[in-house]
């Protein structure tokens, strides 16, 4: 059976940013302000994700999702990756650090599911792939709602049938991976806007927005295009709040592009160009999360090094529009420039 969409005072939904952006301080900031705060399961272990959100509700008593990666086990080339860890060899060594060891994981689903039942989590959300129907029954019948991300018309489909609650459309301008359910070149690069409009002609679900939306207008403009909600992740990166690192912090503030890319996990993201970027791309397989894993030393070498060249900038199109004030404040500002512009329009 269908939850009720969870009443906001302000129609604004902190995306979960796995990776470290995400903190307890910025989902709680958020939740107070009356928009929807969420954790970011993803890449943490059972017993952080919990220490997650127990800190967040120190910090609030407002309703929290919780965000899970849904990764499925696919055949990869195994001579492509072989070939991907010996092209990035140099660039750790110039680091002082290992490459990882390049393997399968799901991210530890079950224990992390756990956890959520267990803190009787309200709203829980899934991106990568399509819970099974009995997985969605066996949350909705301990009081938790299911939303599933979706990036095409047939995913909605697809999620509308195993029960889903809501679905979050996730356009390709938007920052971070691609929460398609296949990592297909062609597949869930949709526009916004269009994702939102086919998506509302196949199912009656609730939909909430996102990808490229960082003012007020933007989210007034997914309002009446048939969102629920718009869901906001780069343009909260600067806040105080968040855990965005320094060299990530600083590029948000330089101007640049963006584009699509597996070179630094195996699977399409959108961030900000980088030499990383521009060199490994060509040759990076579309194995996840082997090549994550593969990678990570060596990110997280250069993330404490301070240079922005050879980590993920993960961010959307709009990335332009971030600014560094205080979550609650931009908050209640995008909701009143939202409010401004649909009563104008």
């Amino acid at each position: 059976m269908a939850s009720e969409f969870p009443r906001l005072t302000h129609p604004i939904v902190q995306a979960p940013m796995a990776g470290g952006p995400s903190t307890p301080e910025l989902a709680s900031a958020v939740a107070n302000a009356g928009g929807l705060g969420f954790v970011a399961a993803g890449y943490r272990s059972p017993e952080q994700l919990r220490a997650d959100i127990e800190a967040t509700r120190t910090l609030t008593d407002a309703p929290i999702g919780v965000n899970l990666f849904l990764v499925a086990e696919t055949e990869i080339d195994e001579q492509a990756l072989e070939a991907y860890a010996h092209e990035l060899e140099p660039v750790a060594s110039r680091f002082g650090a290992p490459l990882g060891a390049a393997r399968y994981d799901d991210d530890q689903l079950d224990a992390k599911l756990n956890v959520v039942r267990e803190l009787r989590v309200p709203i829980v959300s899934f991106t990568f792939a399509c819970p099974s129907p009995e997985l969605v029954r066996s949350l909705q019948d301990e009081g938790i709602t299911v939303w599933v991300t979706v990036t095409e018309a047939d995913e909605a489909v697809l999620a509308t049938g195993v029960g889903a609650d809501a679905l979050v459309c996730q356009g390709v301008e938007a920052g971070g991976h691609r929460g398609t359910f296949e990592d297909v070149d062609g597949r869930g690069e949709l526009g916004l806007l269009s994702l939102l409009r086919l998506t509302h002609a196949v199912t009656d679900l609730p939909l909430i927005a996102s990808g490229g939306i960082a003012d007020g207008a933007g989210i007034a403009a997914v309002l009446a295009a048939g969102a629920r909600a718009a869901q906001i992740g780069t343009a909260l990166m600067l806040c105080p709040e968040a855990g965005t690192s320094a060299p990530h912090r600083e590029a948000l503030k330089r101007p640049g592009r963006t584009a699509l890319t597996r070179a630094f996990s195996g699977r399409r993201a959108r961030g900000i160009v980088n030499d990383f970027m521009c060199e490994h791309e060509p040759r990076a397989p579309s194995a996840y999360p082997h090549v994550h894993h593969l990678t990570s030393p060596l990110r997280a070498a250069a993330r404490a090094a301070g240079d922005p060249e050879a980590i993920n900038l993960w961010a959307g199109q709009a990335y332009g529009l971030a600014q560094e004030r205080p979550a609650a404040e931009l908050v209640r500002t995008w909701s009143e420039a939202q409010q401004v512009t649909s009563a104008s329009s």
